[in-house]
């Protein structure tokens, strides 16, 4: 059967793959994706034929992708984190409707939320929502609409691409909505490069959080009413004393 991997490959360190991942690399003959993501693993993967394009050409690499499986190539889709959380898994299946029949395997990688998470400590032992703040795709309307409904339920909310140079002000705004119902003491936090070179933390309130200058290579961590800092971590407790 004519095959396409569509991989998650974590934050892009080899120690962050998963071994799924690893296999579905080597066995495939065709390496697919944004260009800094294909930097990331091509050296773990050597002989591979190489697919790339930049920002904005995610349908343009995805057809790639399905005309090289359906002429019989196995060929790897690699995706930053998770290939279904914010990655192209999705957008494979919707091009393959158009397509000869081609099978399509996720691989689940190591999303942002949970290895930025590791290293701010325990922020997500609760209930937690992930939110994008790049209104590319998605109105802005409807992004106010989902940070008001997170700060309702007082879910922990991971945020993915604060800012950017064309939204400077959009992470500033997302504070200042989830501030109508959270305290703007609330615990947050967020990471910079995440398991790559350079990468930094830091943990702040809500309220500092919203003066930070931050750009698409932090992910936001936003506590609920309970997360506190532990031994210099930001943890949220899952309740498990209430039982004792």
């Amino acid at each position: 059967m004519k095959k396409i991997y569509v991989i998650g490959i974590g934050p892009g360190k080899k120690e962050g793959l998963t071994i799924e991942a690893k296999d579905a690399l080597i066995e495939s003959d065709v390496l697919c994706g944004y260009t800094v993501y294909v930097d990331l693993v091509k050296d773990y993967c050597p002989k591979k034929t190489i697919i790339s394009t930049g920002m904005t050409k995610e349908i343009e690499r995805c057809h790639a992708a399905l005309k090289e499986a359906v002429e019989g190539n196995t060929v790897a889709m690699v995706c930053s984190g998770d290939a279904g959380v914010f990655g192209m898994a999705g957008l494979i299946y919707q091009l393959s409707e158009d397509y000869e029949p081609v099978e399509i395997v996720p691989v689940a990688g190591v999303t942002a939320a949970l290895s930025g998470g590791a290293v701010l400590g325990a922020p997500l032992t609760h209930d937690f929502a992930v939110i994008s703040l790049s209104d590319l795709l998605t109105p802005w309307d409807l992004i106010e609409t989902r940070l008001r409904g997170a700060g309702m339920g007082d879910f922990c909310t991971v945020i993915y691409n604060p800012a950017s140079k064309k939204r400077a002000d959009y992470l500033l705004k997302a504070c200042d909505i989830l501030m109508e119902k959270k305290s703007p003491d609330t615990i947050c936090g967020y990471v910079r490069n995440i398991g790559r070179e350079g990468q930094e933390h830091k943990i702040l309130t809500l309220k500092e959080l919203r003066e930070e200058k931050l750009d698409m290579f932090c992910t936001v961590f936003i506590g609920n009413k309970d997360t506190k800092i532990i031994k210099e971590k930001m943890v949220t407790p899952r309740g498990y004393e209430k039982r004792m």
